[in-house]
């Protein structure tokens, strides 16, 4: 984690965006298997560093985190466009997960889409360095009376 920055900060991003959720559900007593349905080391790591060496696939930052990964995307369309290009490595990912995986509950993995509307969020960080959406865009500092119900609604 990099450098802290002291006092409250509200993160921002230029017009809407998307927030996406990805994780997994590994088979505690076959770990290695697990980390092999999900692509060993040509999975999520994999993509995310492909997606970090081209900004113009529009993945605008993440959090990894374990079982859940955040992404932040320019646009659903971006998003869209990586999971379904068959240059990307998501596509091969996919494809050999269900070959292995198939129906059998063994490994376990899902995401959740957000489509966020801009200005109509709320990210704050007191004494944090650049994270999640903060880190994804960019960092401002917060007045010591701002209240979230002022921010939520405040437009840029």
């Amino acid at each position: 984690m990099g450098q802290a920055i002291a006092g409250r900060q509200r993160a921002r991003i230029d017009g809407d965006f998307v927030v996406f959720l990805i994780g997994a559900r590994l088979q505690l007593r076959h770990p290695i298997r697990s980390f092999g349905d999900l692509g060993g080391r040509r999975g999520m790591k994999h993509m995310l560093d492909h997606l970090t060496k081209h900004p113009e696939k529009g993945l605008l930052g993440f959090e990894m985190g374990f079982p859940t990964i955040v992404q932040y995307w320019r646009s659903f369309d971006h998003l869209e466009a990586f999971a379904r290009d068959q240059d990307d490595p998501h596509s091969v990912a996919w494809r050999n997960y269900w070959k292995r995986v198939g129906q059998d509950n063994r490994t376990g993995i899902w995401h959740e889409t957000y489509l966020v509307r801009a200005d109509e969020y709320e990210a704050v960080y007191a004494n944090m360095p650049p994270f999640g959406l903060g880190k994804a865009g960019s960092l401002e500092p917060l007045s010591q009376d701002s209240r979230a119900r002022l921010r939520i609604r405040q437009k840029a």
